[in-house]
């Protein structure tokens, strides 16, 4: 640490401590990618898999030590520079060469799921609020919207009992969804289009969206990428109603009035508009999509790097059966809609 702080030294105290922090576990991230790249290119076969599979196997060292904070910031906010910066490769005239599917199914598919969530867990026997939040991380973003949700559901012995079985399950399907689901599109006989808004529509995380679409093809990876977007930006007022429908007496509602929208999906929008304006030099733009592929790929690793399924022992049946439910409803849901949209 002290020779890293050393030549860190021509850096302010505050900046040198957070870049001493961050740098062990940033640049194992890194070399983890430079690898799963070597092999990919070598070898065939999807680097962002080969990413998450060598994290995978590296999971130990984001439990302690050094490089904990470093592999966190890699997860979450690299990934999120990432995914910003994909904005560089769409513009306003491909989205609307979409059609109006992709809103349509994010319209229809969060709320019922919500719902179908609600109907299942009174069949399971667990309460209202499990059972809301296990529906809307399924049906909006994984464990970013359990986090979002719990802050405006009723508190009582079991809220923080629930959040954390809610985000270790839909964060443990998420990631197998993310290997599973690029198989299931190919098996259908999904066009490029059809597949990411599949994978966008299903897929609860956004990381493990991004991973999937990118896994088929750059094509399947845009649309999945807008898709999920989506769903994303229906956290907002998903979170209003949920917090007018329980009327929470006395409480705190700070979590649902300082919920604007996410940091990276607002700098993925200005991206695409500025993109989509054809003033930018087409060298901006393909640096942008290149530092955005490696962004992607240092971020698979850390994902990797933090999935543990171990976790997952400590759940009741229940819960996990209620998540598995939600994830097949909405799978099937979005097929089929896909189908008959035919």
């Amino acid at each position: 640490m002290a020779n890293s702080a050393k030549g860190l030294s021509f850096f302010p105290d505050n900046i040198r401590t957070f870049l001493s922090e961050l740098m062990p576990g940033f640049m194992l991230c890194l070399v983890v990618a430079m690898a799963a790249a070597f092999v990919s290119e070598h070898y065939g076969g999807p680097v962002i898999l080969y990413a998450l599979l060598m994290g995978m196997s590296l999971n130990y060292l984001s439990q302690e030590g050094r490089c904990m904070a470093g592999i966190q910031f890699t997860a979450k906010s690299i990934l999120r520079v990432g995914i910003a910066l994909l904005g560089a490769r769409i513009t306003f005239e491909q989205l609307l060469g979409l059609g109006i599917t992709p809103i349509a199914i994010v319209v229809v598919g969060v709320p019922s799921t919500i719902l179908f969530g609600v109907i299942c867990g009174r069949w399971l026997g667990l309460s209202r609020s499990q059972s809301v939040l296990s529906g809307a991380s399924v049906g909006i973003c994984g464990a970013s919207a359990a986090l979002a949700v719990s802050a405006v559901l009723p508190e009582d012995k079991d809220s923080e009992r629930n959040l954390i079985f809610t985000v270790i399950g839909v964060t443990a399907l998420s990631t197998l969804a993310m290997i599973v689901y690029p198989l299931v599109v190919a098996e259908l006989g999904l066009t490029d289009t059809e597949s990411g808004i599949f994978l966008g529509a299903t897929i609860h995380d956004v990381a493990q969206v991004v991973g999937a679409g990118y896994m088929i093809s750059d094509d399947v990876g845009d649309v999945a990428t807008f898709t999920k977007l989506l769903r994303v930006a229906s956290l907002v007022p998903v979170v209003i109603v949920i917090t007018l429908l329980f009327a929470r007496k006395g409480q705190s509602q700070a979590g649902s009035s300082s919920l604007p929208l996410p940091l990276f999906l607002i700098a993925f929008i200005v991206i695409v508009a500025i993109n989509s304006t054809g003033f930018v030099p087409s060298s901006i733009l393909d640096g942008m999509t290149e530092l955005s592929r490696w962004c992607l790929i240092v971020a698979m690793v850390g994902l990797g790097m933090k999935a543990s399924f171990k976790e997952l022992s400590c759940m009741g049946w229940k819960p996990v059966l209620l998540l598995v439910l939600e994830t097949l409803f909405l799978a099937v849901l979005v097929a089929v809609w896909l189908f008959a949209a035919r």
